[in-house]
């Protein structure tokens, strides 16, 4: 059976402008489609989030299940601008495909190109997909999928800005994911919001520098109790700890950078619970901290607003009939 969702719960976090909690005014929403790791989980999906503002809509990184969760979120394909990938680990990739390629003939047909941006080596997977997919994609055009919507556009990043369009503004920073030479995480600004996305990091400097005093700062985070509950070794744990950091760790950045709301996602391993993450993070850091969860949504605008995700048993909709979501 199918699972929906619906959104049980708002927290706030920060203060009100003159004109209160229903003032209007710009707003970024953020969608965490999947907070989990590599772990083939049904509560976590892969890693991947889902940015809108000023009426724009962006995935960052497309990890495993990221279309079924951007159908129960209520976004269309069609209506995605484009996919920033922060790294080229196939954690953040396996779901990709899914979203191109299903979402483009299914339901209302994507009939425009898809834009992606990432580090170098990009463009080359980018082509390798095509040329791995042609005979499904020359199948679907002769069903009557529009050619357009198989389009991929490649922009591979430097640090500094990679994007500008209507107000919103997409910058990429480097970060520290050894053994990897190019890994980003990101940064959109709009209307004087702003939200950080690490990508996967051990603890950056760099990040610092670009996350200090945002809004929104969403971060990944291992949990050392997890790899010892899951009977793996200190031989197997240790090299994936020193790529990512801990919740003490994770702490000291939040400390650091003041942002109005923090939230672990990407998490590893994805059995980790508040026990396991918050009370080591409070060893350092007594700001506002929140465990991801998937489908959870945050509004930042006046205030930071945390919409929980509450999963109900329910039949799947007919393909394409989820109710599009107005862009904030």
């Amino acid at each position: 059976m199918a699972m929906n969702y619906r959104f049980v719960g708002v927290l706030l976090f920060g203060l009100c402008s003159a004109g209160g909690a229903h003032a209007a005014g710009p707003q970024i929403t953020v969608t965490l489609l999947g907070t989990g790791s590599p772990a083939p989980v049904m509560n976590r999906f892969g890693p991947s989030t889902l940015v809108e503002a000023g009426g724009q809509r962006f995935v960052f990184d497309a990890g495993r299940g990221a279309l079924q969760r951007l159908r129960q979120a209520g976004v269309r394909w069609q209506d995605v601008d484009g996919v920033f990938l922060t790294h080229l680990h196939s954690d953040h990739l396996v779901g990709f495909p899914d979203l191109w390629l299903t979402g483009w003939f299914q339901g209302p047909q994507r009939d425009r190109p898809l834009r992606v941006w990432g580090p170098p080596g990009t463009q080359r997977m980018l082509g390798l997909l095509r040329r791995a997919f042609a005979v499904e994609i020359q199948a679907r055009i002769a069903d009557g999928a529009k050619a357009e919507g198989a389009v991929l556009i490649a922009h591979e990043i430097r640090e500094g800005q990679v994007y500008a369009h209507d107000g919103v503004r997409i910058s990429a920073f480097a970060v520290d994911h050894p053994p990897l030479r190019y890994a980003f995480g990101y940064r959109v600004d709009y209307g004087g919001r702003s939200v950080v996305l690490s990508g996967d990091t051990r603890h950056s400097e760099n990040l610092v520098r670009h996350a200090t005093g945002v809004d929104l700062l969403i971060h990944e985070v291992a949990s050392p109790e997890t790899f010892a509950r899951a009977g793996l070794s200190a031989e197997r744990s240790r090299p994936v700890l020193a790529h990512h950091v801990t919740p003490q760790v994770a702490g000291e950045v939040f400390r650091r950078t003041h942002p109005r709301l923090a939230v672990y996602s990407h998490i590893v391993q994805p059995s980790a619970t508040e026990a396991d993450l918050l009370p080591a993070t409070r060893t350092i850091y007594d700001g506002p901290v929140v465990l991801g969860e998937d489908l959870m949504v945050i509004v930042v605008g006046d205030q930071v607003q945390v919409h929980a995700a509450q999963a109900a048993p329910a039949l799947d909709a007919a393909p394409g009939q989820a109710p599009p979501r107005q862009a904030p």
